[in-house]
């Protein structure tokens, strides 16, 4: 049957950078009546200092208390009177603030941004900062410390990066830290990161350019660039870990869970899209091997999957997350994931494989695209990590130029015995039997856990 004609993506996007360093994408389409702003910093968990853990994410919350024109928490009461969504993330290597608004409140979001890059510092409080600090330290609580498996995303990037890396260490913080936190920490932290030279700044959807420009001009031209960053620490690394890492964590769940971590090339590398079709082979939906090896055929697991972190700088992980079904030991479970990574590695990927593949990760993207919300995100993360943001009409030729030969060539040489990490989670002893509404809820949380991480912490 012959192949179908390959869609190119053509986003319209127009770029210009103000005198003060804030990188501008404009993305006009006027198929519905609203307007995205989004805004991205160069800043995570990444740039924090020894000592000063969980600061990038602790912002974030910061940011929405207000600002000298604005009161606490009205910039959520503002956005949502006019019809609007909003929110925040932080990852390990920026963090993003996004309004999606009625085309008619497109000044609005964009004052609004504006305005707590400008003019944050006068309104920041001790008891802004005393209350924020209590609420990151229950949202640790409940999130991670008090969550079935919740430590892995911190228990993961440590085994997988070496100590001293920048993204070896926690993304919500240690209490200590947090604790530590002082306002002038908070004040240097925003006039370090939070400048307009260290920012994108995207407006997608219903809007007319000329309007948006002069409102970008006369909002954000005044703001000062910044003074300058302080360098991230060298973020390189080799190849593969050399060896086989592993870390057994007894913990109070009722199903072992196996996590395994591949070190892979960064996120925007040839090789890395090499990379991401290897992981959707393995471990994206229900036709993936792990799912029809593990759940199906053996029925070792109850819920397998594969993702990548797409950090685009130093290296990036490929993870497979496996919960183990009732019965099934960890030691059964780590062997049944390492015997299907084997067969790739020793069979290769098929061309019916990588087309499978290559349709969940290509759909996947598109059809978020026709969110004027997610369309604007994508836009900033090109903007920011690359400084090209027309890189988003690139992803699906980019995705398309894998071959199935370069999969099977990157399963046996980045899949390999010496390029793992197992991060494997066991019940403590005197555990409970575990019954069907407890594998369901332990399968959920896992879900729910592993969404969240892959993409971010929000607000």
């Amino acid at each position: 049957m012959p192949s179908a004609e390959i869609p190119t993506l053509d986003i319209p996007l127009e770029t210009y950078t103000l005198p003060n360093g804030l990188r501008v994408t404009l993305s006009e389409d006027h198929s519905a009546p609203v307007v995205a702003v989004n805004l991205w910093y160069h800043v995570g968990s990444a740039n924090e200092r020894a000592g000063r853990t969980g600061f990038a994410h602790l912002f974030e919350h910061m940011l929405f208390q207000g600002s000298a024109n604005v009161g606490a928490n009205e910039h959520f009461e503002l956005v949502q009177r006019a019809g609007g969504t909003l929110n925040g993330s932080t990852w390990l290597d920026r963090t993003n603030y996004f309004e999606t608004v009625p085309s008619n409140q497109l000044a609005l979001a964009l004052w609004l941004e504006a305005d707590r890059m400008a003019r944050l510092l006068p309104a920041m409080t001790q008891d802004k900062l005393d209350t924020q600090r209590d609420v990151v330290k229950n949202e640790r609580r409940w999130s991670m410390d008090n969550q079935p498996y919740g430590t892995w995303w911190e228990r993961l990037p440590a085994l997988a990066y070496p100590e001293g890396h920048p993204f070896h260490h926690s993304l919500i913080g240690s209490m200590t830290d947090l604790d530590a936190a002082s306002l002038d920490d908070v004040r240097q932290f925003f006039a370090t990161y939070y400048t307009p030279d260290n920012a994108v700044l995207t407006v997608a959807g219903d809007f007319e350019s000329g309007e948006a420009k002069r409102l970008i001009e006369e909002l954000y031209g005044p703001i000062p660039r910044g003074v300058g960053r302080p360098p991230l620490p060298p973020m390189e690394l080799p190849a593969t870990f050399g060896r086989t890492l592993r870390e057994e964590v007894a913990d109070d769940v009722q199903l072992p869970r196996v996590l395994l971590a591949f070190r892979i090339p960064p996120f925007g590398t040839e090789a890395h899209y090499v990379a991401e079709m290897a992981a959707a082979v393995l471990g994206v939906r229900q036709g993936s091997r792990l799912v029809r090896a593990l759940v199906r055929e053996q029925q070792v697991a109850s819920d397998v999957h594969a993702f990548t972190y797409d950090l685009p700088k130093g290296a990036d992980l490929l993870v497979v997350d496996a919960v183990a079904r009732p019965g099934v030991s960890a030691a059964q479970l780590e062997a049944a994931v390492a015997a299907e990574v084997e067969r790739m590695r020793a069979g290769g990927v098929t061309a019916e494989e990588l087309e499978r593949a290559r349709a969940l990760v290509e759909s996947g993207f598109v059809v978020a695209l026709q969110s004027a919300g997610d369309r604007a995100d994508q836009i900033s993360r090109f903007a920011c990590y690359f400084g090209d943001p027309s890189l988003v009409n690139a992803q699906v030729a980019r995705y398309q130029a894998v071959t199935a030969e370069q999969v099977t060539a990157f399963a046996r040489e980045q899949l390999s015995e010496d390029n793992r990490a197992y991060l494997v989670y066991v019940p403590r002893d005197g555990a409970d039997a575990v019954s069907d509404a407890d594998v369901e809820a332990e399968v959920l949380a896992t879900r729910a856990l592993g969404t969240t991480v892959a993409g971010e912490v929000a607000a």
